[in-house]
This record gives structure tokens, C-alpha cells and sequence, in this order.
């Protein structure tokens, strides 16, 4: 896999898009996940390519003048667990670093109510989040 920032607004958003809409277990809500592909065009997004087949991204948006979100973060199923989430937070969190932010936060679905989002949960917790609200 390669990995680098993507720049072009279409671009962000047919990945985007491409990727949200194979996984209806975490974006099935199509209010939100049509606001996440909106949302790309405008924000610093990475992603994961095998040739030009896109494998994942991840964007971001500035929350605070010293805060960032990881907005959203997809990786098609086939390249789960392969350490692609991992490289494009790191890609993320280097940024992030770069432009000044001194925290990075992410929004999820709070841990026992969903077996999907727990893993998912599980991955935040193992890139060093917290849980901030109960």
C-alpha cells in the first residue's frame, strides 16, 4: 500500500463515499454518512491506495484553535487488520503535529452498546485515546 495525502476535493469524496458505502455497519445512517462525504472535500484527508484501487482514508477537522478530530476514518473489510487504520492515523497524528494541534479527539459510540463499535472502540483505544465522556 501507498499512503499519502489526497488534495483533490472530487477525489476525496468518491473515496470516501466508495469506502462509507461497503460499510453499513458503521455508516448505515445515510443523513450522516452523506454529511462525512460533503465534509471530505473541504478537509485534510489521507489515504491508502494499492495501485489506484483506494484501501482506506481518514480526515480530519479542526475543532479548536489547538484541537483536531479524526472526523472519520474507513478501511474496506478485505484490508482490515492489516495495519492500515494504524498507518493512516499515524499519517494523521503527524500532520495534526505539524499545523500545531496540541489535541486530537474522536467521537464514537460509547463501548457495550454496538459489537461492531466496540471494535472499533478497541482500535481508538489502542492509538492511545480515552474514553472523555461516559
Amino acid at each position: 500500500m501507498d499512503f499519502h495525502e489526497i488534495v483533490d476535493p472530487l477525489e476525496k469524496q468518491k473515496i470516501v463515499r466508495e469506502i462509507l458505502e461497503s460499510l453499513p455497519e458503521w455508516f448505515g445512517i445515510v443523513e450522516s454518512r452523506e454529511e462525512y462525504i460533503r465534509d471530505s472535500s473541504e478537509l485534510p484527508c489521507f489515504g491508502a491506495f494499492n495501485g489506484k484501487r483506494s484501501g482506506g482514508f481518514v480526515c480530519l477537522k479542526e475543532t479548536g484553535k489547538d484541537t483536531v478530530e479524526l472526523h472519520v476514518i474507513g478501511v474496506f473489510k478485505e484490508y482490515h487488520r492489516q495495519g492500515i487504520g494504524r498507518k493512516l492515523f499515524s499519517l494523521a497524528k503527524n500532520y495534526a503535529e505539524s499545523k500545531g494541534y496540541s489535541f486530537m479527539q474522536v467521537k464514537t459510540v460509547k463501548m457495550g452498546t454496538f459489537d461492531e463499535y466496540d471494535k472499533t472502540n478497541l482500535f481508538y483505544i489502542s492509538l492511545g485515546f480515552k474514553e472523555f465522556d461516559l
